[in-house]
């Protein structure tokens, strides 16, 4: 009987991820009182090469999981494998390797940025930090980052504040890929930008990925922006994953509630001769709960429409439901109906319109 072939294990595994940050409080002794639970039990992989949308409402905990993902903060409990590595609580000198492949672009770019610095300084800092020589030296390697992000090599001398918003995030993309990192955090990379230059940046990150065949964990909460640029689908509310599934499986025929509700809430675009009424949007009541006292059980169920005991009681596990593919987890004890067709077959995304 052959053996079948061995599934590739991921490039990134993150199990049951935790961060929690303490509050103090008392005089004059100052102790422990409570916690923010920003993140609590996250699980997902990341593919070689593949791109992970992670998104939610703001205060749910994306751009902290991204932290913890590069190691910027400590986690609280959990496990983070990279590369069949686990690097969760690595210290300084077995995390030096692993570095370099490990970059972040920050949501800012006007605070990324020193700027007493100029942009050639910027973008060799990684490669000074880990110790890299590229050949031809580390200014040449600069000036070739500078042209692959559509920058002028001319720039080199410059500083940050000759430059505008979008061409500042064009920065740290080249810093981010001066050591030729596998992996890339894009912690909502173009949330500070405007409209028309957030296409060009988006598109940029897509080309990159393409060409060199780095993976992305894309953090943003922009729906339309992930997803054109994620395979794949993450949905986070309160500290934890409620739903992850492929992009066209996701956006077609969501599962669970909270994900339902999202994607209402995304403008549709209508033609003036078009007579589809559009979707019903889905208004949630409430307000999102405290992260320092959440509920029991299902986070969502105080402002959820499908609210039992069991969901007060239990919670939920992130498992594939009755129907749902093969990669669609849900956690939710009612999750949505199947609708009665199929959702679209994915398609590869075209580049957007500025």
């Amino acid at each position: 009987m052959p053996t079948p072939p061995r599934t590739p294990a991921p490039l990134l595994e993150i199990s049951g991820l935790v961060k929690h940050f303490p509050i103090t409080g008392g005089f004059p002794i100052r102790r422990t009182v409570g916690a923010v639970q920003a993140v609590d039990g996250v699980d997902f992989t990341v593919a070689e090469g593949e791109s992970l949308g992670l998104v939610g409402e703001s205060g749910c905990g994306k751009s902290t999981t991204g932290r913890l993902i590069t190691r910027l903060l400590e986690p609280t409990a959990g496990r983070i494998t990279y590369r069949g590595q686990d690097i969760t609580h690595a210290p300084r000198k077995r995390l030096a390797p692993v570095r370099p492949e490990i970059q972040m672009i920050f949501q800012d770019p006007y605070a990324s940025l020193n700027p007493r610095q100029t942009v050639g300084r910027i973008i060799a800092g990684p490669m000074e930090i880990n110790g890299i020589d590229p050949p031809g030296g580390r200014e040449r390697r600069v000036r070739e980052l500078l042209d692959t992000v559509g920058l002028n090599p001319e720039h080199y001398n410059r500083f940050p504040h000759e430059f505008s918003g979008g061409q500042r995030q064009r920065i740290g993309v080249a810093r981010a890929l001066a050591p030729r990192p596998r992996l890339i955090v894009a912690d909502e990379p173009v949330s500070a930008l405007d409209v028309s230059i957030q296409a060009q940046v988006v598109n940029l990150l897509q080309q990159l990925q393409r060409e060199l065949g780095i993976a992305f964990v894309f953090i943003a909460h922009d729906l339309a922006v992930v997803r054109h640029f994620s395979q794949r689908v993450a949905v986070m509310y309160l500290g934890r994953v409620v739903e992850i599934a492929d992009r066209d499986e996701l956006y077609g025929a969501p599962r669970h509630p909270y994900t339902r509700a999202l994607l209402s809430a995304v403008p549709e675009m209508t033609l003036p001769d078009d007579d589809t009424p559009p979707s019903p949007r889905i208004r949630l009541t409430g307000d999102v709960p405290s992260p320092v006292h959440p509920p029991s059980g299902c986070r969502f169920r105080t402002r959820c429409w499908k609210a039992t005991d069991t969901c007060a009681t239990r919670t939920p596990p992130l498992t594939r439901q009755n129907g749902s593919g093969h990669g669609h987890l849900t956690a939710c004890h009612h999750p949505e109906p199947l609708p009665s067709s199929p959702p679209p077959k994915p398609t590869q995304p075209s580049a957007l319109t500025p």
